[in-house]
């Protein structure tokens, strides 16, 4: 049996390969091709049945190797980085690693399954989406802190104006005004609203084929109270970089950093919210958090229940996410069917019930039974007793 290695570059990749009992056998360099990875894997398989087949940053430069390798039917480990002693002691070149990702592999310290690659395009689209948002905040605040030392006419004109308004506003006032300042600053502010508006659209356009993509990967997720298409998709990211850390709830509260850490002292007995693991991940779970906090009717009986015994709000919050990351691992890693709207509309015809009747018996905006009819917003609890309510109708 033979042990494959590899460590990867942006153009190559040096692959090695060495017995079950730590025997060098041979190593090669392949460029990052189609072809360069046929011929990496076809070098591995010629020495011998091939065990495992470790490989440096299967999400990154070894992408395209691990995909190569996955489809000849190999096992992929992926392989951290050599330890720093060894290459002070035994000196770095890219045969050393190789070698040093196959002994990893052979020695066990390399168990980790590869990054999942289903995610890649999710990621794609949800780091673009990001930058947009954040580069769209930085020129609205540039506009801000211009607006602030703009000439007295500029800022009189602009002063009550605010989001939206200002920035639509800025997009149509006209530059050639006699003084050349004022011009400039007008022909600066109307290139960042310009900026603006371009970035909100296109943030706009990435986050519909997010929640496409998210959906279709997992619905149950996407359908889950508080989840919107960008923590859907920072959460599926997060799971198929990690796909070693799924195998309990426990290991997924952990790498999104909201497993109680002790801060227990004297004869107090407590625990503090964690600052490790995944930020983005802890992000996602926090806004699900706030937005159930808000408007779900059960958390925020949970909320008032700990209120009442004497709970901060920092305790109710870090244990809020500690739940709702248990209820994410399951959806994460089990396939949970949704139950079907597309009934309810019909049964509400059928007995000639206009939607202002019943939003009227629910207490809600005649939109919102519209929403949920269509299937474009889910709430199961409410669905269920808008069935139930149209069959005693």
């Amino acid at each position: 049996m033979v042990v494959g290695g590899a460590d990867t570059h942006a153009d190559t990749v040096h692959v090695a390969a060495i017995t079950t009992l730590g025997r060098e056998i041979s190593d090669r360099e392949f460029p990052t091709t189609a072809a360069g990875y046929r011929a990496a894997v076809a070098f591995l398989t010629s020495h011998g049945p091939i065990d495992q087949v470790g490989i440096e940053g299967t999400s990154s430069y070894g992408a395209g190797l691990a995909r190569a390798v996955m489809a000849a039917g190999l096992q992929v480990i992926e392989v951290n980085r050599p330890n720093r002693a060894d290459r002070r002691r035994q000196g770095k070149s890219d045969p050393l690693d190789a070698y040093q990702a196959a002994r990893a592999v052979l020695s066990g310290r390399a168990t980790s399954d590869p990054k999942d690659q289903s995610t890649e395009a999710i990621r794609s689209l949800h780091n673009t989406r990001r930058s947009a948002v954040k580069a769209s905040t930085a020129a609205t605040n540039q506009i801000t802190a211009m607006l602030i030392t703009a000439p007295e006419p500029i800022r009189a004109k602009y002063r009550a104006l605010k989001g939206q308004p200002l920035i639509k506003a800025l997009a149509r006032c006209r530059t050639t005004v006699p003084d050349p300042v004022d011009a400039a600053v007008l022909t600066a502010l109307k290139a960042l609203a310009h900026r603006h508006q371009f970035l909100t659209t296109q943030s706009d356009e990435l986050s519909t084929l997010i929640d496409a993509l998210v959906t279709t990967a997992n619905p149950a997720l996407r359908a889950a109270y508080g989840v919107g298409p960008d923590t859907a998709a920072q959460l599926l990211i997060t799971a198929g970089a990690n796909p070693d850390r799924l195998r309990s709830e426990a290991s997924f509260a952990a790498l999104c950093g909201v497993s109680p850490v002790p801060a227990s002292s004297g004869k107090t007995t407590r625990h503090r919210l964690s600052r490790g693991g995944d930020r983005h991940a802890n992000n996602a779970l926090y806004r699900i958090a706030m937005s159930r906090m808000a408007h779900e009717p059960r958390t925020r009986q949970y909320v008032a229940r700990k209120v009442a015994a004497n709970r901060s709000t920092k305790e109710i919050l870090r244990m809020l996410k500690r739940a709702i990351a248990r209820e994410i691992h399951r959806l994460l890693t089990h396939k949970v069917a949704l139950p079907e709207y597309a009934d309810l509309r019909p049964a509400r015809q059928a007995k000639n019930i206009t939607v202002t009747a019943a939003a009227k018996a629910f207490n809600m905006w005649p939109a919102a039974i519209s929403r949920i009819e269509l299937g474009q917003r889910r709430d199961d609890d409410l669905a269920n007793r808008y069935r139930t309510w149209l069959q005693a109708a």
